[in-house]
């Protein structure tokens, strides 16, 4: 009788327990684990934030808190003048729509006067930074100083002797005097352009022309409208002179208020000076933004 191999019945293998995860490990925000004791976190790209848009020009303090402060003293002027007591001497000067005729005779002074201004020192500017009339911009810059050197009444009284009297010599006289923030700052704009810029233009084929238009002008807007804005402020006050040689203006109240002593007078036509001299430069401010390029924008 044959005896059969004994069976070897092995047991079943048991899966090895996972080892327990510390309650430390479970308690992780997810992204971090454990190396050696310390916990290290993975890196998570964060969304790029969206791009901000071109910030606004007009911010509604630019646009509203001059006018309301130009409004409220316009009105409590009125107010006071409306009260006060006024005699025959100060009627005669504030009735009849004679302080709406100084007022336009004002604003017609200014405008004109910076005009030509604009006309003659812009365009001279420019011919001044060009290559065959740079020599010459000294002597330019040294005479229009004296146009403003000498003082006011004084280029005034002399103009009146050789032109006479009337409201063209009151703007010859302003334009001399207001030449030359316009002047200086056309020239210190063009000539503070980085000359690789121009060569640039000039050798991706732009004309002489092209060049002055699109790239130099362009770059020399802010400090040209900064010229512009003084010599505007500049001619509301020198246009209170005027009177003083027939051109009228605002500077009629004044000198008549001093003259026949009347405290309304004299008080009525500072403040419409003030007042329009502020509101010039308000207007010429925003005009100054209005006109920069966004890219030459510097906080605003």
């Amino acid at each position: 009788m044959t005896r059969n191999p004994p069976l070897n019945h092995e047991p079943p293998r048991r899966p090895r327990p996972e080892p327990p995860v510390p309650s430390s490990d479970k308690d992780r925000p997810p992204g971090e684990h454990d190396v050696k004791g310390h916990a290290f976190r993975d890196e998570e790209e964060e969304p790029a934030p969206p791009p901000a848009g071109p910030p606004r020009r007009f911010t509604w303090r630019k646009l509203v808190v001059m006018p309301v402060a130009l409004a409220v003293v316009l009105a409590v002027t009125y107010l006071w003048i409306t009260n006060v007591h006024l005699d025959s001497i100060a009627r005669n000067s504030l009735t009849g729509g004679n302080v709406q005729l100084r007022w336009w005779q004002h604003v017609r002074l200014t405008a004109i006067s910076t005009f030509w201004v604009l006309i003659i020192a812009i365009p001279l500017g420019i011919a001044l930074t060009r290559r065959r009339l740079s020599k010459g911009a000294p002597v330019v810059t040294a005479v229009a100083n004296i146009g403003q050197a000498t003082p006011a009444i004084g280029l005034l009284a002399l103009l009146v002797i050789w032109l006479g009297i009337g409201p063209s010599t009151a703007i010859i006289g302003m334009v001399i005097y207001a030449v030359l923030p316009v002047f200086s700052n056309t020239v210190a704009g063009l000539k503070a352009i980085e000359p690789n810029l121009v060569e640039a233009s000039r050798g991706i084929g732009m004309s002489a022309t092209g060049t002055l238009t699109k790239v130099e002008l362009p770059l020399a807007v802010p400090l040209i409208l900064a010229g512009v804005r003084t010599a505007l402020v500049l001619n509301v006050g020198t246009a209170t002179l005027a009177t003083f040689v027939g051109g009228g203006g605002l500077g009629d109240l004044i000198t008549s208020g001093i003259q026949t002593q009347r405290m309304p007078v004299l008080v009525l036509g500072s403040v419409l000076t003030v007042v329009l001299a502020l509101l010039v430069d308000w207007l010429a401010s925003l005009v100054e933004v209005a006109l920069t390029p966004r890219g030459l924008e510097v906080g605003r």
